[in-house]
């Protein structure tokens, strides 16, 4: 996944865990695509803060990932609820207890 997507959907999960000042030069950097100097005159401070308030939020952010697992078991409950959603067409079109079977299943793993 390109990085500055990734930081986007590791922030929106874990943003409010980051200072004041990191959540601002993250939105600007990443949601806005403010430069550093642009980020520096909003926040008055130099363009070399912006950057190390960024690349300790980056950081953060992974190591919350990695500690937590929030958006990785997002993504887990997304796939299988799409699954469950294809399965449930399958039996409905072809009333199928195999299809059931495999439903039940998906269903009862999500909320393991």
């Amino acid at each position: 996944m390109e990085k500055n997507i990734e930081i986007s959907l590791l922030y929106d999960f874990y943003g409010q865990l980051l200072k004041e000042q990191q959540r601002q030069a993250v939105t600007l950097y990443y949601n806005d695509d403010l430069s550093l100097s642009e980020i520096a005159e909003q926040l008055g401070i130099t363009r070399q803060g912006v950057r190390d308030a960024i690349k300790r939020s980056e950081t953060l952010l992974f190591n919350y990932e990695t500690k937590l697992g929030l958006y990785k078991r997002f993504k887990e409950v997304e796939t299988g609820l799409y699954e469950i959603e294809a399965l449930a067409e399958n039996l409905k079109a072809n009333y199928d207890t195999k299809t059931a079977d495999k439903i039940i299943s998906t269903a009862k793993s999500l909320h393991e």
